[in-house]
């Protein structure tokens, strides 16, 4: 990435953070400010209740409730029947453990002892590489299990003369909405039933929850009165199978903008293919049209002759030595075909007939002593028709063949 680019993407990426700073501080500010003022009032209404206590004992007593909150007790629990709940029990311990190596950590429960957090160092270092890998195999086997469900559907709607690329765009959409309703919509009733929270708090836990956000201001199980052993478990199994879904869902889009891009080049190759050939084609066509009022060939193609002085010679050309043979093979006789103005098939017998043009003109308005060339094989040589041939007739001796 160039230096450029990484600068516009970090001043994108902090211009992003600003506006939701400012957006967070305008709806969350007044709120806490009003929280704050009810606390003091409810400090000041127990104070005037219990004279005999004063402002600093209460302070303190805020202040220990405040840490024991913060470790993981439940102020709830000595006022209901539910006394032995423990937020470290074996099925919250193990949802503990699945929000390290998912690194959502909610921060409801935390480590107090210094062996906890040491174990914790490591016991992450070695989790977190390791749920890695098993969240690329359990999402591109998840990936591959829905796109072959979802080739079916395309083969329906193929066999409904469904345009391909509307197809593509139906079955993007329906890969989401299938992942949506497994792993967003469900879970959000089962959560609204089992923690009694609205629709708004239920589905922000789980886009919480599957963004690895994890504030931890809403988990599921950690209330005192959820009695079902393996609930957490269940929590954790869902977040693996959400997670993968999410990431087979980035998978998806990074492979489509791969094909997207690679297609556009194609595509472009091709275009840029075709507009050449036409182009030459069209050269062509326009050459071969001018092509008996063309200038003689270049310096490189025929060598100019010094010009002598014209003497008085007949107009047309004595022919060759050659020529005497061809017309008596011929029969019958027909006189050498002159250039014709109709377009050639190939360019060497346009450049040619080029050639053979320019020395016409030449010879009509100077006939100019040549240099010897050899024998010229005529641009269009006429057909000779065949001598028929029989067993018994030999060939003629006289006549060379």
């Amino acid at each position: 990435m160039r230096s450029t680019t990484l600068l516009a993407l970090l001043a994108l990426v902090l211009l992003y953070l600003v506006s939701g700073a400012l957006v967070f501080q305008a709806l969350e500010q007044p709120h806490e400010q009003q929280a704050q003022r009810e606390l003091g009032e409810v400090r000041e209404k127990f104070l005037r209740a219990h004279p005999c206590v004063s402002d600093q004992d209460v302070g303190l007593f805020i202040k220990e409730v405040a840490d024991a909150l913060g470790g993981g007790a439940n102020p709830d629990t000595n006022s209901t029947s539910n006394s032995n709940h423990s937020a470290w029990d074996l099925g919250s311990a193990f949802f503990f453990s699945g929000t390290i190596i998912t690194t959502i950590g909610y921060g409801n429960a935390a480590l107090r002892t210094d062996a906890g957090r040491l174990f914790c160092i490591f016991y992450a270092l070695v989790g977190i590489p390791l749920f890695g890998i098993l969240l690329a195999g359990v999402g591109d086997r998840l990936g591959s299990s829905l796109r072959r469900g979802i080739g079916h559907i395309e083969a329906i709607f193929l066999k409904w003369h469904v345009p391909p690329g509307l197809v593509r765009i139906l079955s993007a959409l329906l890969f989401l909405l299938i992942g949506c309703l497994l792993f967003v919509l469900t879970p959000t009733f089962v959560f609204c039933y089992m923690e009694g929270w609205s629709k708004l708090e239920a589905i922000y836990f789980v886009v919480v929850t599957l963004t690895t956000v994890g504030f931890g201001d809403y988990v599921a199980g950690a209330s005192p009165n959820q009695n079902f052993a393996a609930y957490q478990p269940l929590v954790w199994f869902w977040i693996l199978l959400g997670l993968a879904y999410f990431a087979s869902v980035l998978t998806t889009i990074g492979n489509w903008l791969r094909v997207v891009s690679r297609r556009t080049r194609a595509e472009m190759g091709g275009l840029t293919a075709q507009a050449a050939s036409w182009t030459g084609t069209v050269t062509a066509r326009v050459t071969q049209r001018v092509g008996p009022t063309a200038p003689p060939p270049s310096e490189k193609e025929r060598p100019p002759l010094p010009p002598p002085p014209c003497p008085a010679q007949p107009a047309s050309r004595p022919l060759s030595p050659a020529a005497p043979e061809k017309t008596e093979l011929s029969s019958p006789p027909t006189p050498p075909t002159p250039p014709t103005a109709s377009a050639l098939d190939y360019p060497s017998e346009n450049l040619a007939f080029i050639d053979e043009s320019s020395d016409t003109q030449s010879e009509r308005g100077c006939a100019l002593p040549r240099a010897p060339r050899g024998r010229r094989r005529p641009l269009n040589p006429p057909r000779k028709p065949a001598r028929p041939r029989g067993p018994g007739r030999p060939r003629d001796k006289g006549v060379p063949a």
